[in-house]
């Protein structure tokens, strides 16, 4: 069975030789102490790690061009600097800065003509919107053997990002027509940027991009969501299923379960990657939302940091969601952060592969 079959077949609960494979989601310096941990330096970690092949037909829905990055202050202990989405950041140098949390000083988007101005960024006519030899890669994708995934963007994320969870939360109450004007752009941006791909390509699943909650829930209310959000995602949702493509995909942090069915309503039927410290449970999940809803995730990257004994009370949970017929592919709840050693994530690989090929387990 190749790697495409097994993952359409297992989102559809359909038969299969066993669960797809799909890690590789690791902070930059997770890497670096595997490195001095054992990790060759000069292998594919995809062939490494043996993990199925997939890949994205590389459609650009954000900035186009990104703003350039560029340094406004630094000293001895820190950087201030405009990212590629136009955010100043106030970034402390220290081992860990680049998977720690910057400060936020200021954002591109404060008013209605600042928007204006960011729709330059936001052409989706922009010809660097696809690949360069898109003709070539549409030759070889039509004889893969792995699934093909196009991102199809953010509706309140990208929002998020340009004006701050501050900006975004008063400007609801204040000018709330202003929120739902760039949604209605982006919903349109969005079509137009990836119609061509639709058409063109066999695609087998798309992904949204979002991370639109807190731990304990969104940062956004339901009602606002319900509102705002749900109408243009079936908007893009029905035109993906309108080229065959029905699994769709949505990434966000946080305690989304309150947003789950707002999705599901909105035609996006799978979630990661189900933040356990958010007190998210992919089991609990499956017994409440049977097959109606996908899943990416929910293996705790604390249990990976603990050890052996914990990774197998984690990984315990997998006979259960594999039992269910499908449409759960495990992967740590985040990428994997540095305090998980080079040992334990072998030992957690190696445990969940076990597992996945021994359908006996299953049945318990």
């Amino acid at each position: 069975m190749t790697s495409r079959e097994r993952f359409i077949n297992w989102m559809h609960f359909k038969e299969v030789d066993r669960p797809p494979w799909w890690e590789l989601w690791y902070w930059e310096e997770t890497l670096d102490r595997w490195y001095k941990e054992g990790l060759p330096q000069d292998v594919h970690l995809i062939e490494y790690f043996g993990v199925d092949r997939r890949e994205d037909v590389g459609v650009n829905v954000s900035l186009c061009p990104p703003f350039k990055e560029e340094t406004i202050e630094e000293t001895e202990n820190y950087r201030i600097y405009r990212d590629s989405q136009g955010v100043i950041k106030k970034e402390l140098k220290h081992e860990r800065a680049k998977s720690s949390m910057p400060q936020f000083l200021r954002y591109p988007v404060e008013s209605r003509r600042d928007f204006e101005e960011l729709k330059k960024r936001l052409n989706p006519y922009s010809p660097a919107r696809y690949p360069l030899w898109w003709e070539e890669k549409k030759r070889i994708w039509k004889d893969r053997d792995y699934p093909l995934s196009i991102h199809v963007g953010s509706l309140f994320g990208w929002i998020r990002n340009w004006m701050g969870l501050e900006g975004v939360a008063l400007t609801l109450y204040d000018d709330p027509e202003f929120i739902e004007d760039m949604m209605e752009y982006l919903t349109w941006h969005i079509l137009i940027v990836i119609k061509k791909a639709v058409e063109e390509v066999d695609i087998d699943y798309a992904t949204f991009w979002e991370d639109m909650a807190y731990k304990t829930g969104p940062l956004i209310s339901p009602l606002h969501f319900k509102k705002l959000m749900v109408p243009r995602y079936k908007k893009i949702t029905t035109f993906l299923r309108e080229h065959g493509i029905d699994i769709i995909f949505v990434d966000s942090d946080g305690n989304i379960s309150s947003l789950i069915p707002l999705w599901l309503e909105a035609g996006i039927n799978g979630v990661y990657p189900i933040e356990r410290a958010a007190g998210m449970d992919p089991v609990a999940l499956r017994k409440q939302y049977g097959k109606e809803l996908l899943m990416i995730g929910g293996i705790d990257k604390r249990a990976l940091a603990e050890g052996k004994e914990a990774i197998d009370k984690e990984l315990e949970q997998l006979t259960y969601l594999f039992g269910s017929g499908g449409g759960y592919i495990p992967w740590c709840d985040h990428l994997v952060p540095p305090d998980v050693s080079f040992e334990n994530y072998m030992y957690y690989l190696n445990r969940m592969k076990e597992i996945s090929l021994n359908k006996e387990l299953w049945k318990r």
